[in-house]
C-alpha cells in the first residue's frame, strides 16, 4: 500500500483491498487481511465500530455511548498493513477501480470490498425524520435519550394536563426487534426508575405505543413467541396497535388512518434503506440491496463483493439472508480468509453458507425470547442467555466488563447512569404556550 499526491491538489491511495464499512462485515474482512499482512484500506464516516444491537440501550440511558462503540484504529491498531481512512465515500467506478471520498481523493483498488451498511427508510416521507428520530448511529442514541428525558422534564413541571398527557405519549413506529426492545426499555425507564425520582408524574399516566401497519409484532418470529411479547409487553404498560398504519407525522403529532395522537415522542423502527453505494456497483433488487452470488460477488465483477446490509445474498433456499448482524459478522469472517488465500495462492473463492444462531428480542426485565430451529426458549432464562451472547460479542475485553457490571447493579438497584440531556434538545422543546407554567 501506498500514499502519495500527484501534482494537482487531489490526493491519490493505492491498495489491494479497499474495505467500504467498518461494522461487523468490513471489520472481520479488515482483521483477516490485517493477519495476513495484504496491503489494505478501510473507509468509515465515523471513526468508531458501533455494537448497533446495544444502542437501544443507550438511547434509553442504560448505557453510555462509549459502552458500545470502540475506536477502529484501537481495534486494529496490530495490523499494520490496514490503513484507517475516516471520511465518506461518495462515488464508486467499479470499472476504473476507484472510489472517490467527500473531499476529492480518489483511492485505486484491486478488490473492493462494499460493506457500507443501512440508513433509515421513511417510504417516501424523507420530512418525517425530523420528527421521528431512527435508530441507527450513536447521533441518533443520544438525541433520542435527550428528547426523552426532557419529555419526562418537562411534565414534571408542566400544570396543564393536557400537555402533560402529551408529553408522557411516546410512540414507536414499527414493532420488529428494535421497536419491541425500545419500547419495553422505555417502560421500565418511566415506570420503574424514572418514577422514584419524580414527584409529579405519576408511573401511571405514563403512555407508550407501538405502532406496526401489519398484522402483529415480530414478524420474524413464529406466531406463539409473538403472542408471548404482546402479552409481556402490556403488562408493563405497552399499547400494541397492529394493522394501522401511519398517514403522517408533525412535531407533536401522528396521524393513523382514524386517530390523531399528541405525543411528546416519536421513534422510527419500522424500516432501512441500503447505502446508494449498492447501486453503483451492481443491480439491486427492490429494496435497493446490491444483487450477489454465493460467493459474495458482483455477477461480472470478479474483484468487487457486497456484504452485510447492503447486499441481497442468497440462502441455501435462494431466498434473500435478512439484514442481522450476526448475517453480517459471518460474511466477513467467510470472505476475509477466502481473499487472502485468492490474492495470496490465486485459491477459487468458496460460497458462503450462513449458519443461524437464532432470533432473539429481549422485552424487559425478566422477559425475552429466543427461536433457533426447533428451539424456543422465552422468559427469564431466553433473556439471561440474550445477556450473556450479547456480553461475548461485544468487541474489547474493556466494554464487556464495563456493560457486564452496569447491568448487573442496574438489575440489582434499577438505577440508570447514563442520563444526560443536550442542551441543545433541551433548548428546541420548550413547553406549549398557553395555560402550562414554566414558573
Amino acid at each position: 500500500m501506498t500514499a502519495h499526491h500527484e501534482q494537482h491538489d487531489i490526493a491519490t491511495w493505492t491498495t489491494d483491498v479497499l474495505v467500504i464499512g467498518a461494522g461487523f462485515a468490513g471489520l472481520e474482512v479488515a482483521r483477516a487481511l490485517g493477519r495476513a499482512g495484504i496491503p489494505a484500506i478501510i473507509v468509515d464516516r465515523r471513526n468508531h465500530h458501533l455494537f448497533q444491537p446495544l444502542l437501544y440501550q443507550v438511547a434509553t440511558a442504560s448505557l453510555s455511548a462509549t459502552d458500545v462503540a470502540e475506536p477502529v484504529r484501537q481495534i486494529l491498531r496490530r495490523h499494520r498493513s490496514v490503513q484507517v481512512i475516516l471520511g465518506e465515500v461518495e462515488q464508486v467506478d467499479a470499472t476504473l477501480c476507484r472510489a472517490r471520498l467527500g473531499g476529492g481523493e480518489l483511492i485505486a483498488y484491486r478488490h473492493l470490498v462494499l460493506a457500507p451498511g443501512s440508513g433509515h427508510s421513511y417510504f417516501g416521507h424523507d420530512d418525517w425524520a425530523a420528527h421521528a428520530p431512527g435508530l441507527k448511529s450513536i447521533e441518533d442514541a443520544r438525541s433520542i435519550r435527550s428528547r426523552l428525558l426532557v419529555a419526562f422534564e418537562r411534565a414534571e413541571r408542566c400544570t396543564d394536563p393536557d400537555e402533560k398527557r402529551r408529553l408522557l405519549t411516546f410512540a414507536i413506529i414499527g414493532a420488529g426487534p428494535t421497536g419491541v426492545e425500545l419500547a419495553g426499555s422505555i417502560s421500565e425507564l418511566g415506570r420503574r426508575t424514572l418514577a422514584r425520582e419524580f414527584r409529579t408524574i405519576d408511573p401511571a399516566a405514563i403512555r407508550i405505543l407501538l405502532i406496526e401497519a401489519g398484522p402483529r409484532i415480530l414478524a420474524g418470529f413464529p406466531d406463539d413467541m409473538a403472542a408471548y411479547a404482546s402479552d409481556s409487553l402490556e403488562c408493563r404498560g405497552v399499547e400494541i396497535r397492529t394493522g394501522t398504519p401511519v398517514s403522517d407525522i408533525g412535531p407533536e403529532h401522528v396521524e393513523l388512518d382514524d386517530e390523531s395522537l399528541d405525543v411528546g415522542l416519536i421513534i422510527w423502527a419500522a424500516g432501512v434503506r441500503p447505502s446508494p453505494l449498492a447501486a453503483q456497483v451492481a443491480e439491486t433488487d427492490r429494496g435497493g440491496r446490491a444483487i450477489v452470488d454465493a460467493r459474495l460477488m458482483v455477477p461480472g465483477l470478479d474483484n468487487v463483493f457486497v456484504l452485510g446490509d447492503a447486499a441481497a445474498c442468497p440462502d441455501a433456499e435462494g431466498n434473500p439472508l435478512p439484514g442481522l448482524a450476526q448475517v453480517a459478522q459471518q460474511q466477513g469472517r467467510h470472505l476475509g480468509p477466502a481473499l487472502v488465500a485468492h490474492i495470496r495462492d490465486g485459491h477459487p473463492l468458496p460460497e458462503f453458507r450462513y449458519r443461524s444462531r437464532g432470533n432473539t428480542a429481549i422485552i424487559a426485565r425478566h422477559a425475552a425470547i429466543f427461536h433457533h430451529g426447533r428451539l424456543k426458549l422465552r422468559g427469564w432464562i431466553a433473556w439471561a442467555g440474550w445477556a450473556l451472547i450479547h456480553v461475548y460479542l461485544l468487541v474489547g475485553f474493556q466494554h464487556r466488563v464495563l456493560v457486564s457490571a452496569q447491568w448487573l447493579s442496574r438489575y440489582l438497584t434499577g438505577y440508570r447512569g447514563a442520563r444526560v440531556i443536550d442542551e441543545e434538545v433541551a433548548e428546541k422543546a420548550p413547553l406549549r404556550a398557553g395555560p402550562s407554567s414554566d414558573a
